[in-house]
């Protein structure tokens, strides 16, 4: 149960060396903080409530490497639609542009009307996320073309 230790512990130590556990949550760090006692009272000779707080880590972890799989495939397995031709139109309509602008002008009409209806300086988020999705649709639209 020694060896065990070491390894969790050697565990720990190349999560925080590689900055990998800065991506990690209070859940996460409660689970290695939990897995590193359980193999500390399973060294100590205290297998019967060391042994379940290693399973219960182990199954956690195992359970968020199966969630985050499922997450990375949805987000793969549908290919992104190119945008319709009314949805651009009126992008182009809510920037102000026509159809011939190229990138630095819709960029330009974005900060454009963004400064003035920013939730920032008095305008509401529903318009600036428009403005923003507008943007986004016709600079993904000047890459397909």
């Amino acid at each position: 149960m020694g060896g065990l230790t070491l390894l969790i512990a050697a565990v720990a130590i190349w999560l925080i060396w590689t900055g990998k556990l800065q991506r990690m949550t209070a859940k996460d760090g409660m689970a290695l903080g939990a897995a590193l006692v359980g193999a500390v009272l399973a060294a100590k000779g205290k297998p019967v409530i060391g042994a379940p707080l290693l399973i219960g880590a182990a199954l956690f972890f195992a359970r968020q490497g199966n969630i985050k799989a499922r997450a990375k495939a949805r987000k793969t397995a549908v290919p992104p639609s190119p945008p319709r031709a009314d949805d651009v139109a009126k992008a182009r309509a809510l920037l102000g542009l026509s159809p011939d602008a190229d990138a630095k002008a819709i960029r330009a009409a974005h900060r454009r009307l963004i400064a003035s209806v920013h939730p920032d300086k008095g305008g509401t988020e529903a318009l600036a996320a428009q403005i923003n999705a507008a943007r986004d649709l016709l600079l993904a639209d000047q890459k397909q073309r």
